[in-house]
């Protein structure tokens, strides 16, 4: 009898991405090569001396701490006040991860959920939410307010995904209205985690190098009151410092729920290698990299817009991030295969949930040069 393979193993949705294979293999077709602008993947150098911090660390012969460095911690700490106008966190409540997405997939884990809770995402959002509670037997509702539930649902909400700026969209929310949700979770005795990865890479409004407002985060203290309790902000220097093969990130917040990580992390072994510990302090203490990263990117994005247009897309909301949330007002698939007959690819839209029919997601997650291929194309 063959050994019942099929019964072992987790019952999780394919691998959404998959889909897209064919409209690649059509964009692969152009004569001058295809442009890649599905997934947000840097594609520029990592800093040398992010680099070289690395390399110092190298002789890594014992086993690295769970909590991180107090070096590092410490810089995180530094890092909030000086960028995200949050001051006074306990070095603590810092914890080093395994990237932000490893934080997002297995925060309901960890946090001790279970089947009958209900763990709260945004309306249009990566995926990785709804796996995450997925994964415990929790339920994932779609909302951007607790008030869109019932009043039977909202009192099994445990956990709240904030994702401000968003992937795919692009929104960022103001204090005021993280401030709402925040609120609105407490009152209900649930926790708040905040995915801010995009935060450095705000346009326009949102731009602070350019007179714009920096975009807020959920331990600012006009969202949280000055009380950290129940709040958890999750950050990853992958987009900011081309790190993503790092996977370099941190999560920070309430002291309680960070130590009641740390004590499960050293249980599961889930560790950042030091030398990785070792370069994310020193990236996070270096401004100008972080500037001149954005700089590339706004460069790439004030290009790609009016070809966009042209092209007869509507870019909505796109006011940070590395992406630009687009539609023709057609199918989703539509739109990606007209976009694959000139040879790019971009991100479909009903990957990120029911609300984005109609829509895709242009990154700027290319080299300068792919991106003039691009414009050109749109343009002709």
């Amino acid at each position: 009898m063959a050994f019942p393979s099929e019964t072992f193993g987790l019952s999780l949705p394919e691998y959404p991405w998959e889909a897209l294979a064919p409209y690649r293999a059509k964009a692969a077709q152009h004569p001058d090569g295809v442009v890649d602008l599905s997934i947000g993947t840097p594609v520029d150098p990592t800093p040398a001396f992010i680099q070289d911090a690395l390399a110092a660390a190298a002789d890594a012969h014992g086993y690295p701490t769970v909590h991180g460095t107090p070096a590092l911690r410490e810089a995180v700490v530094d890092w909030f006040a000086r960028r995200r106008n949050v001051s006074g966190l306990n070095p603590d409540a810092v914890l080093p991860t395994v990237g932000s997405k490893e934080m997002v997939a297995w925060l309901p884990f960890f946090l001790g959920l279970k089947p009958g809770d209900v763990v709260v995402r945004p309306s249009v959002a990566y995926p990785t939410y709804d796996i995450g509670a997925q994964l415990v037997g929790a339920t994932p509702i779609a909302a951007d307010d607790l008030d869109e539930l019932d009043a039977a649902t909202r009192a099994k909400v445990r956990l709240v995904w904030l994702n401000s700026p968003g992937n795919p969209t692009g929104e960022v929310r103001s204090a005021e209205r993280l401030k709402k949700v925040v609120d609105q979770a407490r009152a209900q005795g649930a926790v708040v985690a905040s995915d801010e990865c995009y935060a450095e890479l705000g346009w326009d409004a949102w731009d602070a190098q350019r007179g714009g407002e920096a975009v807020p985060s959920v331990l600012d203290e006009r969202v949280s009151g000055g009380d950290v309790s129940g709040l958890l902000a999750v950050y990853s220097l992958s987009k900011q410092s081309n790190l993503a093969g790092y996977r370099a990130s941190f999560a920070a917040g309430d002291p309680v729920l960070i130590a009641n990580q740390v004590n499960a992390r050293k249980h599961a072994g889930m560790i950042v290698p030091a030398p990785v510990q070792a370069a994310l302090r020193i990236a996070l203490g270096d401004d100008a990299h972080v500037q001149a990263q954005k700089d590339l990117y706004r460069g790439r994005r004030e290009r790609l817009l009016p070809a966009l247009r042209h092209f007869g897309l509507d870019i909505q909301h796109s006011e940070a991030g590395l992406y630009l949330w687009s539609t023709a007002g057609e199918d989703t698939w539509t739109t990606v295969d007209r976009l694959a007959e000139r040879g790019i690819v971009c991100g479909p839209g009903v990957f990120y949930g029911r609300r984005g029919e109609g829509f895709v997601r242009i990154a700027l997650t290319a080299t300068d040069e792919r991106v003039d291929a691009a414009v050109e194309r749109l343009l002709a």
